[in-house]
């Protein structure tokens, strides 16, 4: 951050303060709003003969306020932390990078069920918005090459949308799990598989956004999670979209999981993204 130029840290300084303002104090209302109407929808949705969906109304009811809780402290910490930003303290910058991320993934979950179960604009990706636009001018201000800070843009984005997506593939297994027939037992090997391909995309979300902060600043450790998290998605979502063949969400998975390898291991992307050996 040091070699950063004072204006831009400026510059970065009042964009933490200002998406941390909207992070504490306009995004529990967009997620509240948002909240409600997929609730009367999808409750709509089960009175026209679709009990099995009766699962998603405590699941999102319970994971919509987290994600608010959790982008609130977010945005308390970037404005705590934001004169140090200004200073150019080194480890400000990877944490900014992972506390701007929380409202892009938590933002872009919330409209996966949303543009589901509701009509009209999906509101859910004016939060993601507020974070990617932090996200973005973080990755464009510090300084660095030009093709280091197109190949960081390329791959951290890639690493919020499969944290995106895995999330969200663990709640749609959740969701299923909960009203399954013959609950709790399991059917056949096709139901105990939600369950193990949905929690298996969680645990890779806790590796692909650790991840995140530390490939901000080129560190290998990051490499190792992310490669890691996206071979574990593969190596699931792959044999699972064969079995389970009523949706392609396990393919999109996998394609966002290659995508960011491809990031990970293309030499010309490689070092441009690590800065240690």
């Amino acid at each position: 951050m040091q070699e950063t130029p004072q204006k831009n840290r400026t510059i970065m300084s009042v964009i933490a303060v200002v998406i941390g303002l909207l992070m504490a104090y306009l995004i529990p209302f967009l997620t509240q709003i948002s909240l409600e109407r997929v609730l009367v929808n999808l409750m709509a949705h089960i009175d026209a003969g679709n009990p099995a969906f009766t699962s998603g109304l405590t699941l999102f009811d319970f994971f919509y306020p987290v994600w608010r809780a959790v982008i609130f402290v977010a945005g308390a910490a970037l404005i705590v932390i934001s004169g140090e930003i200004k200073k150019g303290t080194e480890w400000t910058y990877p944490l900014s990078m992972a506390l701007l991320s929380l409202p892009a993934i938590g933002g872009m979950f919330m409209f996966l069920p949303y543009v589901s179960w509701v009509d009209g604009f999906p509101l859910p990706l004016s939060i993601a918005a507020i974070g990617l636009t932090g996200y973005f001018s973080f990755i464009f201000l510090r300084k660095a090459e030009l093709s280091e800070k197109f190949t960081r843009f390329g791959a951290l984005t890639f690493l919020g949308m499969l944290s995106t997506h895995a999330f969200t593939i663990g709640i749609g297994a959740q969701r299923t799990m909960w009203t399954r027939p013959m609950h709790p037992l399991y059917k056949d090997f096709t139901w105990w598989l939600f369950n193990w391909v949905g929690e298996a995309n969680w645990v890779a979300v806790i590796l692909i956004f650790l991840s995140i902060p530390l490939l901000a600043v080129g560190k290998k450790k990051g490499w190792w999670f992310a490669v890691v998290g996206a071979v574990a998605i593969l190596m699931i979502n792959v044999p699972t979209q064969f079995i389970r063949t009523k949706t392609l969400d396990y393919l999109y998975g996998a394609l966002l999981a290659a995508g960011t390898l491809i990031f990970m291991f293309v030499p010309y992307f490689k070092t441009r993204l690590l800065k240690e050996e």
